[in-house]
């Protein structure tokens, strides 16, 4: 039964057509496919054929499959290969993606590198996608390798406008500055940026002027400014390289000098003041003591005139002193008091005293 003739040719009859139908089916899909991969990638395929770019249909797919957009490897890569790139960088379609997937910026890289081997530096492949990664604009460092560009010091945004340094006799120089430089891009990766030139070129001038005797040398020659910063090597570790430093403009400012004297005379005066005012404080405060020392003593005095009464008294009791030398001591008073009136008043008041303690 089952090698039966009748039952094979019925059997094949019946999957013939779906044979057929399935391999029309799968014909159509690979049409359709193949429709759609030369509709989206003939026109690349063919730049890369013509350019000798060496990228086929099945990479383009590829690239598509891996989220990397086609136009920008392709057109990066006939670039590179026109310009001759190739034959002096390891520069690969699958480098190409590498960089792109990674963030980087491949057409700007290939501009860099055909900009760089125009102008004989030495710039790697390496090396190039490094700088681009960090963030840095290599086409325009590249640019500004080739042709240096100026800055002003201090930068336009600061809030001063100038750079303001005192010379040795007091006066005040207010000057500003234009540094020509160009990219060193051996020091771009880890390089000090702008800013650092900016603000080192300002402590150079600053210095100088300040190790200056008179403003009048630095009226007179302000490129002796310009050669000693130069000479202090500042463009070390950062990614630029100093041409030229050129004096813009200085003018003559207040005279510093003469106001810290000024204001050093006025504080000697204080303190002169207070110091004068300490010692007739203490002389005030001595003054008074002398005259409680006064009245003590005075006090004393008293005191003691206070003790002769009951020591005359004590004479005539024990017989030391008699009645007529009490009346001798008595009229030799009269006359004491008798002088004194015709002393004057001064002369009364400083007697009342004894006068009364002898009563």
């Amino acid at each position: 039964m089952l090698f039966d003739p009748m039952v094979l040719a019925e059997r094949e009859q019946w999957i013939a057509p779906q044979w057929i139908a399935l391999g029309g089916f799968i014909v159509v899909v690979g049409a359709l496919m193949l429709f759609w991969i030369l509709g989206r990638y003939l026109n690349l395929w063919i730049q890369c054929v013509f350019t000798r770019a060496d990228i086929n249909i099945w990479q383009l797919v590829m690239m598509s499959l891996r989220r990397v957009n086609t136009g920008v490897i392709v057109r990066s890569k006939i670039m590179a290969v026109q310009a001759g790139l190739t034959r002096v960088y390891p520069i690969t379609t699958r480098a190409l993606e590498a960089h792109y997937l990674a963030g980087g910026n491949v057409p700007n890289v290939i501009l860099a590198l055909i900009a760089a081997h125009r102008a004989h530096i030495e710039l790697d492949w390496q090396t190039a996608q490094a700088i681009d990664l960090a963030g840095r604009d290599l086409l325009e460092a590249v640019r500004t390798s080739v042709n240096p560009k100026v800055i002003d010091c201090p930068d336009r945004k600061s809030t001063s406008g100038t750079l303001d340094a005192v010379a040795g006799d007091g006066i005040k120089l207010k000057s500003r500055a234009r540094v020509t430089v160009r990219t060193n891009l051996r020091q771009l990766i880890g390089g000090a940026t702008e800013e650092t030139v900016i603000a080192r070129v300002g402590q150079g001038i600053i210095q100088t002027i300040g190790s200056t005797r008179s403003y009048k040398t630095v009226m007179e020659n302000p490129e002796r400014i310009s050669e000693t910063v130069l000479g202090q090597g500042l463009e070390a570790h950062t990614a630029y390289e100093i041409v030229s430093i050129d004096i813009a403009d200085i003018d003559v400012g207040e005279n510093i000098g003469a106001r810290l004297m000024a204001d050093q005379a006025e504080a000697d005066m204080r303190v002169a003041q207070a110091k004068a005012e300490q010692r007739r404080a203490a002389a005030s405060a001595r003054e008074q003591e002398e005259i409680a020392h006064i009245q003590e003593n005075r006090a004393k005095v008293v005191f003691a005139e206070a003790q002769v009464p009951l020591a005359i008294a004590e004479s005539l009791r024990s017989g030391k002193l008699g009645l007529l030398d009490y009346y001798e001591l008595k009229n030799l008073q009269a006359d004491t008091r008798m002088r004194i009136a015709i002393a004057g008043n001064g002369a009364q008041t400083q007697q009342a005293p004894s006068d009364q303690s002898t009563t």
